[in-house]
């Protein structure tokens, strides 16, 4: 069995130091000249993930790479590369080198995280869950999102797939993906339309503006499925889904949360607030009394069945997308 160390998680494992990178993209070279590449890692609808390892130090890390058919595609690349260029903190994935072949491709060097997204490693036969760790987890998740939000920078895209586990024995967290955050200015008003619909926030369905509410809402989403293993928002198809997101209407009468605390209920309401402003920062997530508990060790183990099936759903969901997306030759579906 994997048991999380519930007393001291700062000290559990250890946790590579990454420097301060000034990075910028170098132009017109190709990585084999800095990198050694080896067995691909994943693949998705915007890119091929591989293990590299850097010539000069040694240093293991993964090498993005990423068609650039259009314009657009590099600008938004570059885009993102002067944003994860300021999101340099232990809870977000790290940047650590970016190429431009000067043709059709992108690649960014990317820490190398290879304990899994965070659900997945959960519901592993081995995992122990119990409402302590999800404290754990949720707090780092909270502050990732602070230090984002510090820097007037929104993730837009909050979903378990976002939140990767360091290893596969410890406890640490990373958010990831930053394609679709931008920087944010309180004073202008700014509307978006994509995301997830499962976790996006009303103000995203309804097309009015966003704030840092916004990613608020989302993590009160992945609070609510980690604890519970259901999605409070799913609907059939998506236009139900966004349906019943406008209506920000939820509760806890399934049994799943018989064994979850009052805390933890509370934490949950201050961020499923249909209006944004009413919502939890994610400072004011960090003060709340549920992240900074005593939840004694013989507590019950949470029950993982329905997580399991919310997983192979998100599974199913992600697959057929990205083959949706390869054969529209790149159209964007978020899944």
């Amino acid at each position: 069995m994997i048991f999380i160390d519930e007393t001291e998680p700062e000290h559990e494992e250890f946790e590579p130091v990454f420097e301060e990178r000034n990075v910028t993209v170098k132009q017109n070279r190709n990585i084999d000249e800095d990198y050694n590449l080896f067995e691909e890692l994943g693949r998705g609808k915007f890119g091929t993930v591989y293990r590299c390892e850097e010539k000069a130090s040694g240093r293991v890390l993964a090498a993005k790479f990423i068609t650039t058919n259009r314009d657009v595609d590099r600008k938004n690349v570059e885009k993102e590369v002067e944003i994860m260029r300021v999101l340099q903190h232990p809870r977000l994935l790290q940047l650590y080198d970016a190429f431009d072949d000067g043709k059709k491709q992108m690649c960014l060097i990317l820490e190398l995280i290879e304990g899994g997204e965070l659900f997945e490693r959960v519901i592993d036969d081995d995992f122990v869950l119990t409402e302590k760790v999800c404290i754990i987890f949720m707090k780092q998740i909270c502050e990732g999102i602070e230090y984002m939000h510090s820097q007037n920078i929104l993730h837009l895209d909050m979903k378990p797939e976002n939140v990767m586990c360091l290893s596969r024995t410890g406890n640490r967290i990373k958010l990831i993906d930053f394609g679709l955050a931008i920087n944010f200015d309180p004073l202008k008003k700014v509307h978006i339309l994509f995301g997830t619909p499962e976790f996006v926030s009303p103000e995203v369905v309804n097309f009015d503006n966003i704030s840092y509410g916004t990613d608020m809402w989302s993590v009160g989403v992945i609070c609510y499925t980690l604890l519970s293993g259901l999605s409070p928002f799913v609907g059939d198809s998506v236009l139900e889904t966004m349906a019943n997101v406008t209506k920000a209407a939820f509760d806890f009468n399934d049994d799943s949360f018989e064994q979850i605390t009052d805390e933890a209920k509370d934490f949950i309401c201050q961020l499923l607030v249909k209006e944004r402003t009413g919502r939890m920062s994610a400072t004011n997530c960090l003060h709340h009394p549920w992240l900074r508990i005593d939840i004694k060790k013989d507590v019950a183990h949470l029950s993982k069945t329905k997580l399991r099936k919310f997983v192979t759903r998100r599974r199913w969901q992600k697959a057929v997308n990205t083959f949706l997306a390869l054969k529209r030759m790149g159209a964007v579906i978020i899944p």
